[in-house]
């Protein structure tokens, strides 16, 4: 069963002193089970977003622990900042990560919150999609009137806690608790220092955009209503300000829905809309952590708007992201503390594809057994794919060519997750191996741990048998790419095509040996039976298509 997984991301009322900051982020790490993402602190906003991760109960003891602390450290009456807020833990969202639906996050989101407002005197809303109450889904509207004006606030009894007292807390005022999707807070920088500037292109760009007006007033309907003037991107909220720190105004947004208004097209809009009001964007800044898939879909769609192949590695599409949107103009960016598959990555144990080419081939080379024929099968294969890939990002960005770098690149992002998919089966090969013996390695001293041992043996057995299955078919695929580059590619490059080919069936022939033989150790004959006659049949049309590949390579020569 999959591991329930949620982030928390509060916000605290303090990004100056940082030992403030570090007593709060070790009462979240003191919590076992849970991990500490991410600490960002901004002097100008003299706020800190702080991310972490772990299963739902670890993780809203570790919010109930940080929240307890900040509430002793910081004091609101003495705080000022450029950031809208109205509490020392001003907004403490969690969201669903795996495993785990929104509505059982909901319930967290409310457990937490009753703890908070019962022990710790502190008013809590709840918002998003915790929210008791419509008008209490948006978090500004909650924190309309800010600290400042809470006072008088909590007295209405249109506004009286979810949880907790309907009592001003002066020194932590009121925090809000709930459960979202993913929200990504990115800042867009401009080349001005004038707020009103800034806040005139983030209008333009939220959802919620601005309220019309004729002849300089207010436009109102029926109702006495105002008139809105909707923003151009949906699920996006935006304000501008003047960042002291930097010198510079900034477009803040939260971006609420990535699947609906992506990182990529947030940037580009600002840029179009800051250059229609006489400024223009210098560079822009992620708050917090961001997910793979959005980096990844900027890096594709900037590669894409010059023609470029989106065949290439993972780490040169961020970089391409990075250098595209200016996320490195005010500090660094280390995609493995800002991207949350990156920094969630626990397994620290030793990859045989970390390796440099000489330390792999000492290993293989060495009296351990492992890796053997199938590792090496895989990563054969995997340079067969990465030789494909080669010629169709070379093709697509052969002179003259234009026209058709997008078949070719559509060839060289297919090649590029074979050759990724192959890597993995590199170690997991070696792994499949490592479970065998560990399964022989258990005791067999009672007729009950025998047949715990037999059945631990069998079921390594069949995985070991299925990974080479898996690095055939994985492999077989690629002779759709190399096939394409040798018929269409670059002629230049027609022999690196056929080179592939031949590492591609290399590693087929290879990976069948290893699913035949350890098809021998399995006590189900029909299982053996079936999977060592699905690998024959892969392996005769892949000798077929090999040597179709090979004739068109040396008639091209």
């Amino acid at each position: 069963m999959q591991k329930q997984l949620i982030e928390c991301v509060p916000n605290f009322s303090e990004g100056v002193d940082l030992n403030i900051i570090k007593q709060i982020t070790d009462e979240i790490e003191k919590v076992e089970g849970v991990k500490l993402l991410d600490v960002d602190p901004g002097k100008a906003t003299n706020r800190t977003v702080v991310t972490f991760v772990g299963e739902p109960q670890p993780v809203i003891d570790a919010a109930y622990l940080a929240i307890k602390k900040a509430g002793e450290l910081i004091d609101m009456t003495k705080h000022k900042g450029e950031h809208p807020r109205m509490g020392a833990t001003d907004v403490c969202p969690l969201i669903p990560i795996a495993g785990i639906t929104m509505e059982e996050t909901v319930e967290y989101a409310k457990k937490l919150g009753k703890r908070v407002g019962e022990e710790l005197n502190i008013p809590v809303y709840l918002y998003e999609s915790a929210a008791q109450k419509e008008d209490r889904q948006n978090l500004a509207t909650i924190r309309a009137g800010e600290y400042e004006g809470f006072g008088d606030k909590i007295k209405d009894a249109n506004w009286a806690p979810d949880f907790g007292q309907a009592i001003f807390n002066e020194k932590s005022g009121a925090t809000v608790i709930g459960a979202r999707d993913f929200l990504v807070a990115y800042n867009v920088n401009l080349n001005t220092t004038s707020t009103r500037r800034a806040n005139s292109v983030a209008f333009d760009l939220r959802e919620n955009g601005r309220v019309k007006e004729e002849n300089g007033k207010k436009v109102l309907d029926a109702n006495g209503a105002e008139v809105r003037e909707p923003g151009l991107l949906k699920s996006v909220k935006a304000i501008g300000w003047y960042i002291e720190e930097y010198g510079i105004a900034q477009i803040s947004m939260n971006l609420t829905n990535i699947s609906i208004t992506p990182l990529h097209i947030a940037f580009d809009t600002a840029v179009e809309r800051a250059h229609a009001r006489g400024m223009r964007v210098t560079g822009s800044e992620l708050v917090g952590l961001v997910p793979l898939k959005s980096m990844l879909d900027a890096g594709k769609y900037f590669l894409a708007k010059q023609k470029r192949s989106v065949g290439i590695s993972e780490e040169e599409i961020i970089k391409i992201a990075v250098k595209s949107m200016g996320l490195d103009e005010l500090t660094p960016f280390d995609p493995k503390k800002k991207i949350i598959e990156y920094v969630m990555q626990e397994d620290s144990s030793k990859k045989l594809i970390d390796m440099n080419l000489v330390a792999f081939a000492n290993e293989t080379a060495s009296e351990s057994p492992a890796p053997g024929g199938g590792s090496i099968s895989a990563y054969v294969g995997a340079l067969g794919a990465s030789l494909a890939t080669m010629v169709a990002n070379l093709s697509s960005h052969k002179k003259g060519w234009d026209d058709q770098w997008e078949y070719f690149s559509n060839y060289a992002e297919k090649g590029q997750g074979i050759k990724d998919e192959l890597l993995k089966l590199v170690d997991e090969d070696t792994n499949a191996f490592n479970k065998i013996m560990n399964a022989f390695g258990l005791p067999k001293n009672s007729d009950e741990e025998k047949q715990a041992r037999s059945k631990a043996i069998q079921d390594a057995t069949l995985y070991a048998t299925q990974i080479p299955f898996k690095t055939m078919q994985v492999c077989f695929s690629g002779y759709e790419i190399a096939q394409a580059m040798v018929e269409k590619g670059n002629p230049n490059s027609v022999t690196d095509a056929g080179v592939g080919a031949l590492c591609i069936r290399t590693a087929i022939y290879g990976a069948y040996l290893n699913v035949k033989i350890n098809a021998s150790g399995l006590k189900d004959k029909v299982i053996a039976e079936k999977l060592v006659a699905e690998a024959s049949d892969i392996l005769q049309k892949s000798n077929a298509i090999e040597q179709t590949i090979m004739q068109a390579t040396e008639a091209k020569m």
